[in-house]
C-alpha cells in the first residue's frame, strides 16, 4: 500500500467498494488471502486502530480520543481516516474494518445508532470508501470482538457461540455454525434490554427493569454510591478511599477493593455476577448454545464474577439436570477484541480488493506490452522506409 496517499484523494472511482458482504463467513475466513488489514474499534471515549495479522497478531495499535458527540459526524471520520494513513506508512494493508459502537444495519453500510456519538443513520461504509483506496467493513462491535473470540480466543473450536460483554451497559452477539447472526434488521444481541424486573430500574432505553440494569458497569458504580451516599457501615473503606467523595467511586476501583478482600465490594460483584447467571439462563433457554463468552470491561473481576455467574445459571437453567450445560468463560483477547474482530473480518472484502488490483495491474500490462509492439511496429517501418529506393 506504499501509493495509499496518492490513490486516497482520487475518491471512489479508485475505491474497492464492497456492497455486500456474504453470509458464508466460516468457510470465507479459511480461504481469504492472508495480508494485514486495519482494525478500528470506535466507543465513547477512544478511537482504537491496529494492523492485524491473518493470525491474529497485533503488529502495530494506535489510539486517539473520540471527538466529542456534539461534532459533526465528519469529525469522527476524519479521525479513523487520519489513523488509516499514518498506520498504512508503514504496512501494505488491504482492508479496513469498523467496529461500532451502536447499531448497524443488515447491509453494514449505515450506522442507523450511536448512543455516544452523533451518528444518526450514517451511511459510514460509503463515506469511509470513498476516502479509502481499500475495501471497507462495518460492523457492530460486540460483533467484531464475538467473531474475535471465536477465531482466536476464548471461543475457538465452538459451534454455537454467545458472547456477552459487560461495560457501561450490556451488549452481545450470536455465532452459529461460524456465521455471526445479525437479524433481520441488523440489531440482534441486544440482550441488555431483555426486561427482567417488571417495573424495575428506568433504563435509558426508555424501559424500566432492563437486564442491563442490574448486572452492568453503571449497575455496579449504582449500587456502591447509594451504599456510600446513605454512610452505610459495611461501605466506609470504600468511603475512605475516596476520601469522602462519593462521585469518584468507579467499577475498577469496586474490582480492586474486592480483590483485596472488602467484604462490600466482593458482595456488589457477587450481585451483578447472580444476575449475569439469571439472564445467561434466559439466553440459554432461547438459543441454546454450547458457550457464553464473557468481556467487556467488568468481566476483569474474573471469578469474582464468574463464579457467582455460573452459580446463578446452574439454579436458574430450564430443565437443569436433564440438559448439557453449555460453559461459561472469560473473554481472553482484552479490550483489543473488538479491533481485532473488525480486522479478521475485513480480511474477508479483501480478496475484492486484491483481485481488483491484479485486474488493473493486468489491463496496463497488456497496455503497455500493446504499447511497445506498436512502437516497434513504427520503428521498424520507419527503417524499411529509409532503406528502401526513392
Amino acid at each position: 500500500m506504499s501509493t495509499y496517499r496518492d490513490l486516497a484523494h482520487r475518491g471512489s472511482a479508485r475505491a474497492t467498494v464492497l456492497r455486500t458482504v456474504g453470509t458464508r463467513e466460516r468457510r470465507s475466513h479459511l480461504t481469504a488471502p492472508r495480508v494485514p488489514t486495519v482494525g478500528i474499534d470506535i466507543g465513547g471515549t477512544k478511537v482504537m486502530a491496529g494492523v492485524v495479522d491473518a493470525d491474529g497478531t497485533i503488529l502495530e495499535q494506535l489510539r486517539a480520543e473520540t471527538p466529542d458527540k456534539s461534532k459533526s459526524p465528519k469529525v469522527v471520520e476524519d479521525t479513523i481516516v487520519e489513523l488509516v494513513l499514518d498506520l498504512s506508512d508503514r504496512h501494505d494493508v488491504h482492508a479496513v474494518g469498523i467496529g461500532a459502537a451502536g447499531w448497524v444495519d443488515a447491509d453494514r453500510n449505515r450506522v442507523l445508532f450511536a448512543p455516544h456519538l452523533s451518528w444518526r443513520n450514517e451511511p459510514l461504509r460509503d463515506r469511509l470508501s470513498g476516502r479509502l483506496a481499500v475495501p471497507v467493513m462495518v460492523d457492530n462491535d460486540a460483533n467484531t470482538a464475538a467473531w474475535a473470540e471465536w477465531r482466536f480466543g476464548a471461543g475457538r473450536g465452538e459451534d454455537h457461540l454467545v458472547m456477552i460483554t459487560l461495560g457501561t451497559g450490556i451488549g452481545g452477539a450470536i455465532l452459529e455454525d461460524g456465521q455471526v447472526k445479525r437479524g433481520k434488521y441488523g440489531v440482534a444481541g441486544e440482550f441488555g434490554h431483555m426486561q427482567v424486573v417488571p417495573g424495575g430500574h428506568r433504563c435509558p432505553c426508555g424501559n424500566r427493569g432492563c437486564w442491563e440494569q442490574y448486572s452492568s458497569g453503571n449497575a455496579l458504580v449504582r449500587e456502591a454510591r447509594e451504599l456510600a451516599a446513605a454512610d452505610s457501615p459495611v461501605a466506609y473503606n470504600l468511603i475512605d478511599r475516596v476520601q469522602g467523595n462519593v462521585h469518584d467511586i468507579t467499577g475498577p476501583l469496586i474490582t480492586q477493593l474486592a480483590r483485596e478482600g472488602d467484604a462490600m465490594c466482593v458482595e456488589l460483584l457477587g450481585d451483578i455476577g447472580q444476575w449475569l447467571g439469571v439472564g445467561i439462563a434466559n439466553l440459554a433457554a432461547a438459543l441454546d448454545p454450547s458457550c457464553f463468552v464473557v468481556g467487556g470491561g467488568v468481566s476483569a473481576a474474573d471469578d469474582l464474577l464468574i463464579l457467582p455467574a455460573r452459580d446463578a445459571f446452574r439454579r436458574q437453567l430450564t430443565g437443569r439436570g436433564y440438559r448439557p450445560e453449555a460453559r461459561i468463560t472469560r473473554a481472553q483477547l482484552g479490550p483489543e477484541a473488538g479491533m481485532v474482530g473488525a480486522a479478521d473480518l475485513a480480511r474477508l472484502v479483501a480478496r475484492r480488493f486484491r483481485r481488483a488490483k491484479r485486474r488493473r495491474v493486468e489491463r496496463y500490462e497488456r497496455y503497455e506490452r500493446y504499447a511497445q509492439d506498436r512502437r516497434t511496429g513504427d520503428d521498424q517501418a520507419a527503417v524499411t522506409s529509409q532503406e528502401s529506393p526513392s
